[in-house]
């Protein structure tokens, strides 16, 4: 059971650059475990590509996905510091205070900061 999802990475984001994120739920069916998951990157055009990927990746590991929401992510490597902000049209914009507290996880030696700006 908790073997598989253990294996899921919490944060999935591109090493540089600024591009759309979501927050994602990944749930056994019929309730049981769950947990909040983190994927952005520059080669997504949109937010629902990367939910598009993920999806079916999930299903097989025998986990349903709903998408919470979605922003941005300013992610810069070379001064330790990453920004959330931003929020998805088709999805609606995401927690961004619990997308940082994902982030912190992965990137502990980082400062992390959201806001709700556009840009």
């Amino acid at each position: 059971g908790g073997s598989a999802m253990a294996a899921v990475r919490d944060v999935e984001i591109d090493p540089e650059g600024t591009f759309k994120y979501i927050l994602v739920r990944l749930q056994r069916p019929g309730g049981g475990e769950q947990r909040d998951i983190v994927r952005g990157t520059k080669a997504a055009e949109f937010h629902n590509h990367i939910f598009e990927k993920l999806n079916p990746e999930m299903e097989k590991l025998g986990y349903e996905c709903k998408c919470l929401g979605g922003g941005k992510i300013d992610h810069n490597s070379k001064d330790k510091k990453i920004r959330v902000f931003g929020l998805s049209t088709g999805y609606g914009k995401a927690d961004h205070s619990v997308t940082v507290e994902i982030l912190k996880k992965a990137y502990t030696d980082y400062e992390i900061t959201w806001s709700d700006d556009k840009k």
